[in-house]
């Protein structure tokens, strides 16, 4: 008897556990027309957050893309989402607007006056530096930031091969926008290159999605495309799910080790990306390291743990 009434109090309690109320921040462009494939982890990284039940996500605002990516949101939550309608809000359209209001800076805003909120930068700053510095009197609302971005010195951005280095590209899209952030009180998480390199997704992993389903089809034909120009640049035929990381250090936090409160900085040195940035020799890194002696600390995800990667398939069929 004794068992049994620990077995249901247990269970009430994990059913009454709070969920996480996120704001999901996003430079989504998984399928757009271009010359060439563009990247799908923030699309894959909403399909999964959709279908955490640990979160619930109170709006979502677009960074760069912002028309084009607006309607993919509602194409993907119409197949992967049945819960209470999330709005959605377009941002700052070309992350180069510090300062400037939008659709997506009044609404969180807004919604920060309602309640407190955690954060999931997956896209330069912009939208939320401007709501920052704009109304500083809401910072105390906002629970904490997870940020796609930043690094451990002498790191380079490598994927596959590691033949070619790429830039850390939420960052130096708005590094004036990043300082906003680092010049806050906000606690900040980041979760970018160094623990998503541990995940890798291939073709295999799309065993589980069904070709007759069209959300399933539609999301195999986009990633084929990319998956080759990874291969193509990093001789690895599959990607790395930067943004499900982001996502991962607030759903699934056991799945990763950290460097807890490790100071953060801008640092200036050499560009180790020239071969993708050609006219830039010297640049600004934003780099972490208990040597450092500032002021402003963070947690730095390190490493995605086994078992994270399948946290991510698992989500990806639309009859999951």
């Amino acid at each position: 008897m004794k068992n049994i009434l620990l077995f249901f109090t247990v269970l009430f309690a994990t059913g009454m556990q709070a969920q996480t109320k996120v704001w999901f921040d996003t430079d989504l462009m998984i399928g757009m027309p271009d010359k060439t494939p563009r990247e799908v982890d923030d699309g894959i990284t909403l399909i999964m957050a959709l279908k955490q039940p640990q979160i619930e996500i109170v709006g979502i605002s677009s960074i760069t893309y912002v028309d084009y990516s607006y309607d993919v949101i509602h194409k993907i939550m119409d197949w992967h989402y049945e819960g209470p309608a999330i709005p959605v809000y377009k941002g700052s359209p070309e992350a180069n607007d510090l300062g400037v209001e939008n659709d997506a800076t009044r609404a969180l805003y807004a919604a920060l006056k309602k309640e407190k909120l955690t954060i999931l930068a997956l896209g330069p700053m912009t939208n939320i530096a401007t709501l920052i510095q704009n109304h500083p009197d809401i910072i105390s609302q906002i629970d904490k930031i997870s940020i796609c971005a930043a690094r451990t010195p002498g790191l380079p951005f490598n994927p596959g091969n590691g033949k070619l280095n790429v830039f850390d590209y939420n960052y130096e899209l708005d590094t004036k926008s990043m300082d906003v952030i680092l010049n806050s009180s906000i606690p900040l998480v980041f979760a970018g290159y160094e623990p998503s390199s541990y995940t890798h997704i291939g073709n295999i992993d799309f065993a589980s999605l069904d070709l007759n389903e069209e959300a399933d089809k539609w999301l195999f034909d986009i990633v084929q495309p990319w998956m080759k120009q990874n291969e193509q640049f990093f001789g690895v035929h599959g990607f790395i799910p930067f943004d499900c990381s982001t996502l991962g250090v607030i759903t699934h936090p056991e799945y990763f080790t950290y460097h807890k409160n490790i100071p953060i900085k801008v640092t200036y040195k050499k560009n180790d990306a020239l071969e993708v940035q050609p006219d830039t020799p010297y640049k600004n890194f934003l780099e972490v390291s208990y040597k450092f002696k500032t002021k402003k600390k963070v947690d730095y995800a390190i490493q995605a743990l086994q078992g994270f990667e399948e946290k991510i398939l698992e989500t990806l069929s639309v009859k999951n």
